[in-house]
């Protein structure tokens, strides 16, 4: 898609080290000097020169450095990748059976990709490597990327992970036969992968051709299988029952009333009382019991989400139309996957797992430069428990990151009509398949901007002169769909230093059937028959801050701070004061901490070795929206898997394998040794390091009638704010009435205009 954006895009990134250390030269004043081994030395070009090194030391990349270490895998990578696995099975069989759940960028290490911003990508930034004497070694090329892939075994029943390095991935856009290499493979035992939407498909057709289930249908007046709709659950976790040792589904069943209206809502008529297992590696029935008859709920006018004509009704027709316009185009920058916008930088990624990944985020602060606030941001996991005792309501606890994958419900916002009229720049995503095929979601995440009300506001009331600015925020976005629901997951950016973390629910009532006369006190009845059962939804944003820290310093600590009232006495004699106490979260099992808005609790990720003009430690501010913790007694099943909702906060030190809060696998696993609640034992120091935060936040769902058919968006999220890292707020520089004016001032935001709304208060 070509936009402005794209337009606006710097020029292409260096074709060797030796090109990117040219434009270096020009910033900090340096030249290249061979050190042998393919490595460099930047020396200052204050000092006397060395002598001219011999030609034949000198050493140049044979092709250009394009891939960032960050950039998630191209189609061509994921290719080999898979393709290098395959051939190293052992035998035909072995090859045949592999399923490929997974094939992801092995992230490398933080000083690796230090190094690919200081001198390999622009905007070139050799502040990021720690001073050395004599300045630091460069190697002549990045290290070669690697893939991670998870893979099933569906004849031996057999997960294992592999290491493939892809150093000659570009080969193979020539023709080329190159496979990429082996580094490693592992066989984990006891686990199930993430099911995958054919597995999903095929499970569904299994259970519609059987025999028994076709008799059930039947009884409930159901002849066209055409009508049925089968959504495999994950069987979780409940008794032995549930190991590993077998890969498992519980289908939960539906059934449509017209088979020629795709528009209709199957889920407004949920089949209760039959119960199906089935063993989804040999994808046969191994559990049937049609347990009790409930008549199908009858067919509810109201139940379709079409327009309003078509349900008895008619769509509004005075609102009238309202155009939002960038006529100067867009004020962001893209070059690959890296965005610069109003001072932020940061880079782009996505995995089937998490989806959107948020890299390297920085704020360039005047005169103390490019200022990093994250490593990494991205959503880690999310469960969904309901409050019914009821079957099959007691065994919904769904990890929808963990055992389906967020990145991997992922649709395309190609033809989806989300914004009015912005300038909107997209980007691709792509997954390998089932069977090991390379697949691309177009248009799978939305960066854009756009008006946010008003920034600050003040009127002299001696003077009547007043001044207003108002509020342009970046928003990064994917939506994904899991079965009945919709999430949205958003990060925004804000001209003030701000970060907001938001997810927007919405999507359809996962229902039960209910008896004539029947009620439940576990739900809400919504229509004849019909009932929408009570649950919580909860999200893990998993944060590797780096507040002022560059990728070698460990120099950051949590703070939380709590509002505490005076006791009475000589120093409260008014019986009005109050004060912030602040307490240092020293270890991580002092980090377990809840919410507490009488209190109105916060966090502060501070940088132990910076200061501000006041002399105070430079931060960041974790403020908690609204949120809940998990209603379900301490000895609930899916606590065993979801221990980590316990807690609204976790810290830990930054280690590489520690990723997901219930570990790599949930799905089926009894939780042993594994995931957050098991790696805080540890009580690891946490003063001073380089910490990663875990902030778990939910909503308690009690629906409504006004939640059937559609259920309108719900928002939930956080923010982080700077807190003392600023000297003074950046919104001072952000200049007046930019719906309006053409700014002239450089790395000002072009106007956005909106007749007669957004120009006005």
């Amino acid at each position: 898609m070509a936009t402005a954006a794209e337009k606006a895009t710097p020029a292409p990134c260096c074709s060797s080290p030796s090109a990117a250390v040219v434009k270096t030269v020009g910033l900090a004043r340096t030249s290249p000097v061979s050190c042998g081994n393919g490595a460099w030395r930047m020396e200052d070009q204050r000092r006397p020169p060395p002598a001219k090194p011999p030609a034949k030391a000198i050493q140049m990349m044979t092709r250009a450095q394009s891939s960032h270490p960050l950039d998630p895998l191209s189609a061509a990578e994921i290719a080999v990748a898979v393709a290098t696995v395959r051939a190293a099975g052992a035998t035909p069989e072995v090859r045949d059976s592999m399923r490929f759940i997974e094939v992801v960028l092995l992230e490398p290490d933080k000083h690796v990709v230090a190094l690919a911003d200081a001198y390999f990508f622009p905007p070139f930034q050799p502040s990021l490597l720690s001073k050395t004497k004599g300045g630091p070694i460069i190697p002549s090329k990045l290290p070669p990327r690697q893939a991670r892939l998870v893979v099933y075994n569906k004849r031996s029943n057999e997960t294992s992970v592999w290491i493939v390095e892809l150093s000659e991935v570009h080969a193979t856009t020539r023709g080329g036969h190159h496979r990429g290499k082996v580094v490693s493979s592992v066989v984990v035992p006891d686990v199930q992968p993430p099911m995958d939407a054919a597995e999903y498909a095929e499970c569904e057709a299994v259970v519609k051709d059987f025999p028994p289930f076709i008799e059930a249908m039947k009884k409930r007046g159901i002849d066209d299988m055409d009508l049925v709709m089968v959504d495999p659950w994950c069987v979780g976790y409940h008794s032995e029952a549930d190991a590993p040792s077998r890969r498992l589904a519980k289908p939960l069943i539906f059934c449509r009333t017209e088979s020629d209206c795709p528009m209709e809502n199957g889920y407004a008529r949920p089949v209760e009382g039959i119960h199906v297992l089935v063993d989804m590696q040999n994808m046969v029935v191994i559990e049937f019991e049609d347990r009790k008859l409930v008549p199908l709920p009858p067919a509810d006018p109201l139940r379709n989400y079409t327009r309003g004509q078509t349900r008895g009704g008619v769509d509004r027709s005075d609102v009238k139309p309202l155009h939002i316009i960038q006529p100067e185009g867009p004020s962001f920058r893209v070059n690959g996957n890296f965005v610069e916008w109003q001072k932020w930088n940061f880079r782009i990624g996505f995995t089937p797992r998490e989806g959107l990944i948020i890299y390297s985020v920085a704020y360039v602060d005047g005169n103390r430069g490019r200022r990093p606030v994250a490593h990494r941001l991205s959503f880690v996991e999310m469960v969904v428990p309901y409050g019914d005792p009821n079957e099959p309501h007691y065994r919904k606890n769904a990890f929808d990151a963990g055992e389906d994958g967020l990145g991997k419900n992922a649709h395309s916002l190609k033809r989806v009509r989300m914004r009015l009229s912005w300038y909107i720049k997209y980007f691709d995503a792509h997954f390998t398949n089932f069977t090991g095929g390379v697949e691309t979601i177009e248009n799978c995440v939305c960066l854009h901007e756009e008006d946010h009300g008003i920034l600050w506001k003040h009127q002299d009331w001696r003077t009547g002169l007043a001044e207003v600015r108002r509020s342009r925020r970046l928003t990064v976005s994917f939506i994904c769909t899991v079965a009945n629901y919709e999430y949205g997951f958003f990060w925004h950016f804000y001209q003030d230093g701000k970060i907001e973390a938001e997810v927007k629910l919405t999507g359809i009532l996962s229902l039960g059937a209910l008896q004539q006369g029947e009620s439940r006190k576990y739900g809400t009845t919504i229509a004849p028959g019909l009932y929408a059962p009570v649950h919580q939804h909860f999200f893990v944003a998993r944060m590797d801050l780096s507040v002022d820290c560059k990728p070698a310093e460990t120099f950051n600590q949590v703070v939380e701070v709590n509002v505490r009232v005076e006791d009475p006495g000589e120093k409260n004699i008014h019986n009005n004061a109050f004060y912030a106490e602040e307490k240092v979260l020293r270890s991580e099992l002092q980090a377990m901490r809840d919410c507490n808005p009488s209190t109105a609790r916060h966090w502060i990720i501070r940088n132990t070795r910076t200061v501000n003009r006041t002399g105070q430690l430079t931060g960041y501010k974790l403020m908690p929206g609204s949120n809940c913790l998990p209603l379900a007694g301490p000895e609930a099943k899916f606590l065993r898997r979801a221990a980590f909702l316990k807690h609204n906060l976790w810290v830990t030190p930054y280690k590489r394998d520690e990723m997901y809060p219930g570990g790599e696998f949930p799905n089926q696993n009894p939780r042993v040794h594994e995931g957050l609640a098991t790696w805080v034992k540890q009580d690891r120091p946490l003063e001073e390091s380089d910490v990663v935060l875990w902030y778990i936040f939910g909503v308690t769902h009690i629906p409504r009638l006004e939640d059937w058919p559609v259920m309108p968006v719900e928002r939930i999220g956080f923010m982080l704010m700077p807190h003392g890292f600023f000297n003074c707020s950046p919104a001072v520089d952000v200049p007046p009435s930019t719906t309006e004016t053409d700014l002239k001032e450089n790395g000002s935001p072009k106007p956005i205009q909106a007749a007669g709304l957004l120009a006005k208060l």
